[in-house]
């Protein structure tokens, strides 16, 4: 017997009832930003290995560990996008998008690849929505991008239950410089590292910070702070940040073990947690990236962005009740058609009411059926009206209209009146 077929562990099927909170996040987001002025950027999926390897940093647990890799036909290394910013730097630098000083503010949507082992909120397959700015140095834009995510909590009715945590990593040589005394301090307690953190000693020391292990945290208590090796220049940077969200009353926590997982970050870096799913996760994350540009060999270029889990997000919306009642219902309107005239009448005008109340969700019964099966179906809809369309209808030029979610009684509407009562009742909902 043949296996039963099935998708890849990790790689989830998103149901259509899952659906409309999926597309209320995405959909919000979009709209907010392009209120601040941000631009859609379509990025492919599949990228040159290279490129992840120099963006993100060898030695690094996505790069090391969790890359889906393989080799083309040519024999070249290809790699399924892990994460967005570094896509997006090629392809401003590929078409030219920022020489000259040229701001950009860009945003990208879809699907991101890790090997790691899934568990509730983290897949192989995840989706992300992320943003990216180029040429602005200034923790102005900084704020900008944490004052915008703030903006999104409170249209998502999710304010209470995320907190800010903020940090600085300095300039490249100050987190030089803080790595040494870090590594020199740790190396004299090496045995009593846990065996991550011993790896990472060599290859991304700073990740030791994050550690979920309770003995390397309590190393920790007394190793050598970040903000004690940062330059003046990012000092300067971190409190301009911080006066901008106090003059906004964004509420923050400084968090000086916030590295990130990627090598490309400098200066602010900052994380949207919560607690509300079972343990602290987070759900947008992001910092400034100054030198990754240079770094993909074009002139020294301004970065910041950040990125947000739309599975977290929606697991949160879903899980403290916040996906609006009215996403479920795919109709304001059943049309039930009894006989083939009406079948016919009732195509044309269902076409008729969409042209004239934009934005109507209708449903015309398929099938056709008795008048109790489509009634039935008009109902499971959930549909507030249902209109009825039969011999007697059609030769009166009336439709009958049946509100479904009280007990209001039926009426009989003229055919050329039928926009306009509905629009009104759908109007006082």
């Amino acid at each position: 017997m043949s296996k039963t077929l099935q998708a890849i562990r990790g790689m989830n099927d998103i149901l259509p009832e899952q659906t409309p909170a999926w597309r209320y996040l995405e959909n919000t987001v979009a709209d907010l930003l392009d209120s601040y002025g941000y631009k859609e950027i379509r990025l492919p999926i599949l990228e040159f290995t290279e490129l992840f390897a120099r963006g993100i940093g060898e030695g690094t647990d996505v790069v090391d560990k969790e890359m889906y890799t393989f080799l083309d036909r040519n024999e070249e290394s290809l790699t399924m996008r892990p994460e967005g910013t570094a896509g997006c730097v090629r392809a401003v630098l590929e078409h030219g998008l920022t020489g000259g000083g040229q701001v950009q503010k860009l945003w990208y949507a879809g699907p991101m690849f890790r090997y790691e082992k899934p568990q509730k909120g983290r897949y192989r397959q995840f989706h992300q929505m992320g943003v990216e700015v180029f040429n602005l140095p200034g923790p102005d834009i900084d704020a900008e991008l944490i004052v915008l995510t703030w903006r999104l909590w409170k249209k998502l009715g999710l304010s209470d239950a995320v907190t800010l945590q903020l940090n600085s990593l300095g300039s490249s040589e100050a987190r030089a410089r803080y790595r040494d005394a870090l590594v020199a301090y740790l190396q004299d307690r090496y045995d009593l590292l846990d065996e991550d953190s011993q790896r990472r000693l060599t290859t991304n020391p700073l990740r030791i910070l994050d550690s979920k292990d309770g003995g390397t945290q309590a190393l920790l208590v007394d190793a050598p702070t970040l903000h004690d090796y940062l330059d003046e220049e990012s000092l300067v940077h971190f409190e301009a940040l911080k006066a901008r969200l106090d003059a906004v009353g964004i509420r923050y926590e400084i968090n000086q073990k916030l590295v990130r997982g990627l090598d490309y970050y400098s200066r602010t870096v900052f994380e949207w947690v919560t607690d509300k799913l079972g343990s602290q996760g987070t759900v947008c994350a992001g910092g400034r990236y100054d030198g990754l540009v240079s770094q993909f060999g074009g002139k020294p270029t301004p970065g910041v962005g950040y990125a947000m889990g739309v599975e977290r997000l929606v697991l949160l919306l879903e899980t403290l009740g916040l996906v609006p009642d009215e996403l479920n219902s795919p109709a304001d309107v059943y049309i039930c058609a009894f006989g083939e005239a009406a079948e016919l009448a009732a195509l044309g005008l269902s076409e008729q009411l969409r042209d004239a109340v934009p934005g109507l969700r209708l449903l015309v019964n398929a099938g056709a059926g008795s008048f109790k099966s489509q009634f039935k179906k008009a109902d499971k809809s959930g549909a507030r009206y249902a209109l009825i369309l039969g011999d007697d209808e059609l030769a009166k030029r009336v439709v009958g209209c049946k509100p479904l979610r009280d007990d209001s009684e039926q009426q009989s509407i003229a055919w050329d009146a039928l926009a306009e009562h509905l629009a009104a009742c759908l109007k006082q909902a």
